[in-house]
């Protein structure tokens, strides 16, 4: 007779745990820490931290490996980013992961990049309007209806 789904999951679950429906008491516990125990725990991960300094060309993508585990904030001290730029500060920058803003305190995975984000130096509805203008004021667009004498 063939199993349902239900009785697969359960048969594949109780393999996994060592009895239907328990998780393993390692299990258990990388549940309750939300950190990994026993061999998860001691194995490397491997992340990038990256930093854009404001110097054109300057970029500093740095890979780095940590225990599993370990949070954005070790990834970055552990890089020594800080060391080569003075001007990070953790406290005002933010970070995030590829591209998502994410807290210093949580966790990262393995090939995750790891950013730090400077803080704007021009608010972007000022320049665009800036851009705009100037392009106007150069250009005829929006004025071909008017005399030549006007334009």
């Amino acid at each position: 007779m063939p199993l349902h789904k239900a009785d697969r999951d359960s048969a594949e679950a109780g393999r996994l745990s060592g009895e239907a429906g328990r998780p393993s008491a390692a299990a258990q516990a990388d549940l309750a820490t939300g950190q990994p125990s026993g061999e998860n725990a001691r194995k490397p991960i491997a992340v990038e931290v990256c930093y854009a300094p404001p110097l054109p060309g300057a970029l500093s993508l740095i890979a780095v490996e940590v225990e599993a585990g370990a949070t954005v904030a070790d990834a970055i001290r552990t890089s020594g980013v800080l060391a080569r730029h003075p001007e990070i500060d953790l406290a005002s920058n933010k970070v995030g992961i590829f591209g998502k803003l994410t807290s210093l305190d949580g966790a990262v995975s393995a090939q995750d990049r790891i950013e730090i984000y400077r803080p704007l130096t021009a608010d972007p509805k000022v320049a665009r309007q800036r851009r705009v203008e100037k392009i106007r004021a150069s250009s005829t667009e929006g004025r071909k209806w008017q005399a030549r004498e006007k334009r």
